[in-house]
């Protein structure tokens, strides 16, 4: 019994191993598997639930930034959606990634697989800009805008964009109640936030997206409402991924 600590310390052990081989920012809650997925340029989506099981690792501000908004978060919902793009032919990948993620009109149309019904839909059916500003620092991007989504009706939202030196940081946060079909309040406002982040680590770029909810549990409706926001949120972080 008592050589049990040492194998689980052994298998961790390796998988950090692993990691620090590919030389990639993560930690040792990502598989060998999933990690060379990544080397192979795949985009990688993991359902995790909780802040705790995200396997990002770096010291890059960005990162660091993301890390405490999901854990302030407490997300019940979570899922990870992660791509390595080498930097070498993507010098520009910011600029891209920046004009894709502030056409928020170009989010209008963004097809959504509905696996309940066996059918495509649209993701959001309506985006309408509120306010655009930039800040005094004329790196941070402020933007309010309403976005229609399905069965979440209209989502009243904030999203901030950061565009230092360093990082690309892009987070969306609902600023109104969430209803479920207008008969189960699911969230409250602040409780869902889309995230995504691009930041260079030695000859590789790195696109993270992560999305949570702090859901209200709503007995016979938990699995229906989990799978309504984690695959939205999925589809949005793959579609910008795929549209750069």
């Amino acid at each position: 019994m008592k050589k049990i600590p040492f194998i689980l310390n052994l298998s961790g052990a390796l998988l950090i191993c692993t990691a620090a081989v590919y030389g990639l920012p993560f930690n040792s809650r990502i598989s060998s598997d999933e990690l060379s997925q990544l080397k192979q340029g795949k985009v990688l989506i993991r359902n995790i639930d909780y802040a705790s099981k995200m396997c990002l690792e770096s010291d890059n501000e960005g990162a660091q930034k993301l890390l405490k908004d999901i854990k302030d978060l407490k997300p019940t919902y979570l899922a990870e959606v992660i791509q390595i793009r080498p930097y070498k032919g993507n010098e520009n990948l910011p600029q891209r990634l920046v004009e894709k993620l502030m056409n928020i009109q170009e989010y209008i149309g963004i097809p959504y697989y509905s696996e309940q019904h066996d059918s495509y839909y649209d993701l959001y059916s309506s985006a309408t800009i509120i306010s655009d500003s930039v800040r005094e620092d004329g790196t941070t991007h402020d933007v309010k805008a309403d976005l229609t989504m399905e069965p979440f009706g209209v989502i009243h939202s904030t999203i901030e964009l950061d565009t230092p030196e360093k990082y690309i940081y892009y987070i969306s946060t609902n600023d109104n109640a969430l209803w479920y079909f207008d008969k189960f309040k699911c969230a409250n406002p602040g409780k869902m936030k889309s995230a995504i982040l691009l930041f260079r680590d030695g000859d590789n770029w790195v696109l993270y997206g992560v999305g949570g909810v702090n859901a209200i549990k709503i007995i016979f409706f938990e699995k229906r409402i989990e799978t309504s926001f984690i695959n939205r949120i999925k589809t949005f972080c793959n579609y910008i991924f795929e549209k750069i």
